[in-house]
């Protein structure tokens, strides 16, 4: 079999590239990437060790995918992540690669009769409706509650269910408007695709960002002892995210190749779920622990555009239909990343410090 993953120098897409060869030697792995995000180009070496083709190409260029003479499945990873992409400047980056790109890999899958899995996001659900629901304050954390006016939304988190009506932010809608695009795809060009709605992804070789990658930024913050701020909902750090492992992710992916029967027509959430959901301050609590080092943690009370007060993944429907569930917690997910730069300061302290 041969896999091609756009994005494939990435956080996700390096990950799957290296674990999808280390299972299946035989396979060959094609990792597809214009290399824009910084820190990518630390990747190609760990292709060349392990035998994995490395293509630099843009997915906005249909010439450059059309220089791939054949694969058998395409795993889209190649997104702009930033939910603040667009929001302070103009969209067309954000529009042109995650809309644009995207249905030139829905293209390219189709001339090669290629299946197509999709990583979209959680994101493709409206900020005012999520912003709206019920929700208590604990001690270190927001939390939703069962009683709802909406339906899709309880203390287990965002179901399928949840409505799609509002802003989102441009992120989002590229990826709910490619969602869309590969349902008529599939409908008119018999196009195998598994669409998943991700939560927030961490792990090791991911390059923090404020905007994107929180978790790694977290804990590189307490490795090199700089200081962090909580930012917007009166400053107190009680925002909470689902985390889910990489691993787990690419242990979905692996299973969709094989299975893409079970997925076509269908969409799925798949996050970390309440039992790895951390706010700001468990995640400070949790990188003392794991660092051993204290930093300083300013406050910040005016909320940020697009951001949320809490966001929890509701894994029920692919629990019970795909029999998939995330196996790793928070705290092993931060400790794992702690591993990886303690292994890797030299390579990372430029990018992470």
């Amino acid at each position: 079999m041969t896999i091609l993953v756009t994005g494939g120098a990435g956080f996700i897409g390096s990950t799957l590239c290296i674990q999808l060869k280390e299972k299946y030697p035989k396979y060959k792995i094609i990792a597809f990437d214009n290399l824009k995000r910084r820190g990518s180009e630390l990747n190609l070496a760990d292709f060349k060790e392990r035998d994995i083709e490395f293509i630099h190409g843009d997915i906005r260029n249909v010439e450059d995918l059309n220089s791939i003479e054949a694969f058998d499945v395409l795993i889209e990873a190649s997104a702009e992540p930033s939910v603040m992409s667009g929001l302070n400047s103009d969209p067309s980056y954000v529009i042109n690669n995650n809309l644009y790109g995207s249905i030139n890999c829905f293209n390219v899958c189709l001339k090669h009769k290629a299946k197509l899995i999709f990583l979209s996001t959680s994101r493709v659900y409206p900020i005012d409706s999520i912003e709206t629901a019920n929700f208590i304050e604990e001690e270190t954390r927001f939390s939703f509650t069962d009683n709802q006016i909406l339906s899709g939304i309880s203390s287990r988190g965002i179901s399928e269910d949840f409505t799609l009506s509002g802003a989102r932010s441009f992120y989002g809608t590229t990826k709910l408007s490619s969602e869309l695009f590969i349902q008529e795809y599939s409908a008119f060009y018999n196009l195998d695709a598994a669409i998943t709605r991700f939560g927030v992804i961490a792990g090791p070789r991911q390059m923090g960002k404020t905007d994107q990658g929180v978790v790694t930024l977290w804990m590189a913050k307490h490795f090199w002892k700089q200081s962090l701020k909580y930012i917007g909902y009166s400053g107190l750090g009680k925002q909470v995210r689902d985390i889910l492992h990489v691993d787990d992710l690419v242990e979905l992916i692996d299973f969709q190749i094989h299975n893409i029967s079970k997925f076509t027509g269908k969409v799925f959430n798949a996050g970390g779920g309440v039992n790895s959901s951390v706010s700001l301050l468990e995640m400070t609590k949790i990188c003392e622990e794991i660092s051993g080092n204290k930093i300083t943690v300013g406050s910040e009370k005016e909320n940020r555009p697009a951001d949320l007060r809490i966001y929890i993944t509701d894994n029920s429907k692919i629990e019970r239909e795909i029999g998939w569930s995330p196996k790793k917690t928070a705290n092993e997910i931060f400790a794992d990343i702690h591993q990886w730069i303690v292994k890797n300061e030299k390579q990372l302290e430029n990018i992470l410090k």
